[in-house]
């Protein structure tokens, strides 16, 4: 038996592969509810009022979707470009840390300068932080073929643990009581809130905004047709005029910055300040609503949306009724593995040799 590539997959088979993966990723989720000895029914009910039931539940489900919406749109563009960027944490704390060092430091009252230049000022060193530790392992895989892979998942331990050593050291909150966290962020350059009495932030709209603009870039403009021909076949590419090794670069840059937004976005809109854990593992999660969104800028909004209200819906699921939460982390993960094999269906079919 062999796989062999659909000449074109037909959208009924793209709807049915998507339909089978939603329905086995459900089926092995009842069988873990059911061994932890809880109804069904009862338990799905409670996982979707908790992330969607009322105005405050789907205020924490956008909230936490912020963030992941920006890892996931680092991820896609990345991946769309074949440059696979596993360090979209790290790259998100470079960002966080880099907000707080314009926007918070110096006594709390940033770099006393206006706030219609602190602002963009802070948002733009912390895209910088992010594009800068991703550009050299871009630059070392196409120098020297080093798999990016290793060189980005090695440096988010490295970030994280700069991230430990600034906060016990010259970032540290001096009125923090010895918890290991920054300085917090004038209070003029935090976002604000989309609803009153709730967490929920401007920082929505921006996330909204670039994803949007991605798809525009990807779609319409010449370095959007050169990021999808190097991520189909860069060798073909560069024989006919892509210059790979600038897309590459850009590629890595754009991705990277939106890493490090994600961070700035997150201390200015929800946390006000840095800790270590600040992130649950946004930046793992961003590759996850990448490859469930298809690598298309806008389905990873409603990607980030979904596992934002698994993970949200399964706190208070679990509060109510007894099931642990890491039945959220199953659901991730078997619904990225249920959609990747189904995508894999719809475009190959089964030959015997």
């Amino acid at each position: 038996m062999r796989f062999e590539r659909r000449a074109q997959a037909s959208p009924l088979a793209v709807a049915g592969a998507s339909v089978i993966a939603i329905a086995f990723t459900l089926l092995v989720s009842s069988g873990l509810v059911l061994w932890a000895g809880a109804p069904v029914g009862q338990t799905f009910g409670l996982l979707m009022q908790g992330a969607f039931g009322s105005l405050f539940a789907w205020s924490e489900t956008l909230t936490r979707a912020v963030p992941l919406m920006l890892t996931g749109l680092a991820a896609m563009v990345a991946f769309k470009a074949r440059l696979f960027n596993i360090g979209a944490e790290g790259q998100l704390y470079a960002g966080a840390l880099a907000a707080v060092a314009v926007g918070g430091l110096h006594g709390g009252t940033g770099l006393g300068w206006p706030v219609w230049l602190l602002f963009p000022l802070m948002m733009l060193a912390a895209a910088l932080a992010g594009a800068l530790l991703l550009l050299g392992p871009a630059l070392m895989k196409l120098r020297l073929g080093v798999d990016e892979v290793v060189t980005t998942l090695l440096l988010n331990f490295i970030a994280l643990l700069l991230v430990s050593a600034l906060l016990d050291g010259p970032m540290k909150d001096p009125m923090a009581l010895g918890w290991p966290q920054s300085v917090a962020l004038m209070p003029e350059v935090e976002l604000g809130r989309l609803v009153e009495r709730t967490r929920l932030h401007t920082g929505l709209l921006w996330a909204v905004s670039l994803a949007v603009m991605l798809w525009v870039l990807i779609k319409y403009t010449v370095l959007g047709f050169d990021i999808r021909a190097v991520g189909a076949n860069a060798r073909a590419a560069a024989f006919a005029g892509v210059p790979v090794t600038r897309t590459v670069v850009l590629v890595a840059l754009l991705s990277g910055a939106l890493a490090g937004l994600g961070g700035a976005i997150e201390v200015a809109g929800r946390a006000g300040y840095v800790t270590l854990d600040m992130s649950p593992g946004y930046g793992y999660s961003g590759i996850v609503i990448a490859m469930l969104a298809g690598l298309h800028p806008l389905g990873v909004i409603a990607a980030a949306v979904f596992i934002a209200g698994v993970l949200v819906g399964a706190d208070s699921m679990s509060r109510a009724i007894g099931v642990p939460t890491y039945l959220a982390d199953v659901i991730v993960a078997v619904s990225l593995l249920s959609v990747l094999v189904a995508s894999l269906l719809a475009q190959y079919r089964l030959r015997r040799s």
